[in-house]
């Protein structure tokens, strides 16, 4: 089955901590934003962690704020706000603000919270993280489409909290979900998400076909089908040797950030994830290449997911603006359009 027509195109940021100091990685990373913008990719997800260098934007909304001042078609959200670290009447008040703020581009990730570390390192017992996240997330969607929000249960309680602010988009912004199992992948279907899981295309295609049989048993259309995503690490440069040399110095930083709090609790992170770049293409997640070696890999495994989305992960580790930046621009100008069956474009420039 290939996707290529309906394919769409995002980039993923963890926001990890790089060399550089943290006014200069954030001012670059507001660079390669205004080119995705310009590029042509549909969307910038951005990742929410805390206590860890894994993630240098501990609160999405104000980076995006910026996102969306220096951008005018990229649709931008966090992936995911870990909701049980907010109070849920101000998230859903930030949601809405940032939709204002963005002209209609916000989407928004929920989720539990990948880490339990971090997690109870802000005072949250890991143990309600299911029923805490159900109750959280009915009080934000009460607040983003209600005229009052009124709840009961364990961890909140409201009663006739007046809400003020809605989002731009109505009924509300479209919602995402991290999944990497079959039965929260029907959870997401169930509930009208799109999804996105950074796994191998095997796993991902049980994960695909979970979320359509959910969607077509709902009684939906399938015409009207959500992204259904994979997660990559991509490396675009001239040749295969360049791109990934490049890709395999910058990712032990990457990977050094991921460890460190696991690392500081003498724990392993319940997530699998390789020493070398070389193992991320093994267990395929992740390639290093010439336009068409990427474009070729990404094709396969995009077809074998049958996955509708890509979300490309091209700044991470000590990758400096300069070289994410061509990996960018070489992957807008040949890749992107082999991926979606349409003619490479004209050369691109970073600088215009």
């Amino acid at each position: 089955m290939t996707m290529a027509g309906n394919l769409q195109i995002g980039i993923f940021d963890h926001m990890d901590r790089g060399p550089l100091p943290l006014a200069r990685q954030y001012e670059d990373r507001l660079r390669l934003a205004e080119l995705y913008d310009r590029f042509g990719f549909d969307r910038l997800h951005i990742a929410e962690h805390h206590s860890t260098p894994l993630g240098t934007a501990p609160s999405p909304g104000i980076f995006l704020s910026a996102v969306a001042q220096r951008t005018r078609r990229l649709r931008l959200g966090a992936l995911v706000y870990p909701i049980k670290l907010y109070h849920p009447l101000r998230l859903a008040e930030e949601i809405a603000m940032l939709d204002h703020l963005s002209n209609g581009r916000l989407e928004f990730g929920v989720g539990k919270g990948a880490s339990p570390i971090e997690l109870s390192l802000y005072g949250v017992n890991p143990a309600d993280a299911e029923p805490q996240f159900a109750e959280a997330l009915n009080v934000v969607m009460q607040a983003l489409t209600q005229d009052s929000v009124d709840f009961a249960g364990k961890f909140y309680n409201f009663r006739d909290v007046p809400v003020t602010m809605r989002p731009l988009q109505q009924p509300l912004p479209p919602m995402w979900y991290g999944v990497s199992r079959p039965d929260g992948a029907a959870r997401a279907a169930r509930a009208g998400y799109n999804i996105v899981g950074n796994l191998p295309a095997t796993m991902a295609r049980d994960v695909t076909g979970a979320y359509r049989a959910a969607w077509a048993e709902a009684g939906r259309d399938i015409a009207a089908l959500p992204r259904l995503g994979i997660g990559r690490f991509v490396v675009v440069a001239d040749n295969d040797s360049e791109a990934r040399a490049l890709a395999a110095r910058a990712f032990p930083r990457w990977q050094s950030s991921f460890w460190a709090l696991w690392d500081a609790r003498g724990e392993r992170p319940p997530v699998p994830m390789p020493d070398t770049f070389e193992g991320v293409e093994r267990m395929g997640i992740g390639v290093a290449g010439s336009p068409r070696t990427v474009a070729d890999t990404l094709s396969a495994q995009l077809d074998e997911a049958e996955a509708n989305y890509l979300l490309g992960r091209f700044a991470f580790g000590d990758l400096g603006f300069e070289d994410a930046a061509r990996s960018v621009e070489l992957f807008a100008r040949e890749v992107m359009p082999a991926l979606k069956g349409e003619t490479p474009t004209a050369p691109l420039s970073v600088t215009a």
